[in-house]
């Protein structure tokens, strides 16, 4: 590639800002951070800093960049080349091609402008232009109607021309010469400062950061890992998520993607390599056990990390780690959050109304999570309904979007044939459903949390050893705990489901879960997490010299 010589403008009489150029954006001065970015791509002897300042002279000194000083350099119009076409026709003795890069965007990267020129060289044309797509409308009061208004959808397509970068091949310059332009798209990278407004707007864009979840879901560990960072990416709108799927999380990759986030599956055998491939400032692990030497290469990189549900060697070395599923006597110390003050509700239940006790049963709620690998909804529905029937309940039956039994569920449900039973499937409203219930049979997971904030005494059964491990699904908290059901028990469930058909008994673990309140824990939650970014931008900053 032919090297070319970068021109930067940087007239202090000419900014729309007292000091613009000076003034610090995001912990860095304009100009310099312009003359960093330049740097990037070309050497400091091939930059040009045209100005009229000796403050900023002084500055290109220090950087090593050379730089053109006039006092009486002015910038008048729009036309750019125009204004400085002394300084370029010097410059084209000595450079094939010119590029002039413009210290207001402050968007543009060096790897922009590097693209950006490959594109012109390859091109071989004279000149090359940065421009923005926008579609509108335009509407005029005099002609418009009410039609027009309400039910045209066309629109039109514009290209605008930016300031960000312009390229030039040196015989471009020539007066009165046709020339082949190549256009060049930034888009939202070519925002100008003519505001304060698009000054807060380019500081409020270059202090974003990069927030990677790795998230685990398939049949075997269920959906409520998926359910967690879906929430919590929900409430993060300053900084860019992108979720990161392990290889066998095909069910969790097309949950999340359905939802338009930016979503991966792992390639990699090894999942550092994938996720320091996405260079990311924070990464929040929500797979189970981690590696203690995952954690370590991430952290090693200058990343934050944070586990969700982590016992395992990665948990001592993350820098923050919540494991509201599990009890104290599972703490690994202080960066260490632990119990159901850490557990996070969806906004939905906030929204919802908690049930008032009352007697006989006539609602009785069955769900089994995400993807209830052992079956237990068709299982315990040859249990539960009979005992439904006879008391004069209805049966609710909600089963999760990777429930992979749901064909078999429906024919089984053809067969009963009963309009006592209702069965929604892959709901993102359960806290609908759970209004109004009396009593619930569930997993282990996550959803005890949820009939516990709704006030619904329940029967717990565990899939697994590790759902057994969540500790809070316990009598103490309103809870009939049936233990691991690896082979089903009918006998246990039919004796628990009789026993909270009692008054006394449903109304005594009813009363246990009246203390409990949720509502301020996901607050809590994502100001840890907001706190540990806001860490890594300090330290971040004090790196690069701007704070």
């Amino acid at each position: 590639m032919t090297k070319p010589c970068v021109v930067i403008p940087a007239i202090k009489k000419s900014a729309v800002i007292p000091d613009q150029l000076v003034k610090k954006l995001a912990g860095k001065t304009l100009i310099q951070r312009a003359l960093d970015t330049a740097l990037e791509f070309a050497d400091g002897r091939d930059i040009y800093v045209v100005t009229d300042s000796e403050e900023i002279s002084l500055i290109c000194q220090k950087a090593g960049v050379r730089f053109v000083y006039n006092p009486a350099q002015a910038i008048r119009s729009l036309n750019i080349v125009k204004e400085l076409r002394d300084v370029l026709e010097t410059l084209a003795e000595q450079y094939e091609r010119l590029v002039i890069y413009r210290a207001s965007c402050p968007l543009v990267t060096g790897a922009d402008i590097a693209d950006a020129y490959a594109k012109f060289t390859e091109e071989g044309t004279d000149c090359l232009v940065t421009l923005k797509s926008v579609q509108y409308r335009l509407w005029s009061a005099k002609n418009g109607d009410i039609d027009a208004l309400l039910f045209n959808e066309q629109g039109e397509d514009a290209y605008i021309e930016t300031k960000s970068l312009i390229m030039l091949r040196a015989g471009a310059l020539s007066q009165g010469r046709q020339v082949r332009v190549t256009p060049y798209f930034l888009n939202d990278r070519a925002i100008e400062i003519n505001s304060y407004q698009d000054w807060w707007i380019c500081e409020k864009l270059l202090t974003r950061r990069h927030i990677v979840f790795v998230v685990a879901g398939y049949p075997a560990i269920g959906m409520g890992h998926v359910f967690r960072a879906l929430m919590l990416a929900h409430e993060i709108a300053d900084h860019r998520v992108t979720f990161l799927c392990t290889k066998e999380s095909e069910l969790a990759a097309s949950n999340i993607a359905s939802r338009d986030h930016r979503t991966k599956v792992q390639r990699s055998g090894d999942l550092a390599d994938d996720v320091l491939a996405e260079r990311p400032d924070l990464v929040v692990n929500d797979i189970l056990n981690t590696d203690a030497a995952y954690v370590r290469r991430l952290k090693a990189a200058g990343i934050k990390v944070v586990n969700f549900e982590d016992l395992g060697g990665g948990a001592g070395e993350a820098d923050l780690v919540v494991n509201a599923l599990y009890d104290p006597e599972r703490v690994l110390g202080p960066h260490v959050l632990y119990g159901y003050r850490y557990f996070c509700l969806r906004d939905e239940f906030l929204r919802s109304k908690r049930n008032g006790f009352r007697h006989p049963v006539r609602k009785v709620l069955m769900t089994f999570g995400g993807t209830d690998d052992s079956d237990f909804t068709r299982q315990s529905l040859d249990v539960v309904w009979p005992l439904c029937r006879k008391a004069g309940a209805e049966l609710h039956i909600v089963a999760g979007p990777g429930y992979a039994h749901r064909k078999a569920l429906v024919e089984h449900l053809s067969q009963v044939n009963d309009q006592g039973i209702h069965f929604t499937a892959a709901t993102n409203v359960i806290s609908q459903v759970m209004e109004g219930t009396d009593l619930a049979i569930c997993s282990a997971g996550r959803t005890v949390y949820e009939l516990a904030h709704m006030r619904i005494p329940s029967i717990v059964l565990a899939h697994h050893a590790r759902e057994a491990m969540h500790t809070f699904a316990r009598p103490q908290n309103g809870f009939e705990y049936l233990g691991c059901m690896a082979d089903f028990d009918a006998g246990a469930l039919r004796a628990a489901f009789a026993r909270m058909l009692d008054k006394d008994h449903r109304h005594e673990l009813y009363s246990r879960m009246a203390r409990f309140d949720f509502t301020r824990n996901k607050a809590r939650v994502v100001r840890r997490l907001a706190a540990l970014l806001a860490s890594g931008n300090a330290a971040r900053q004090d790196r690069e010299g701007g704070a």
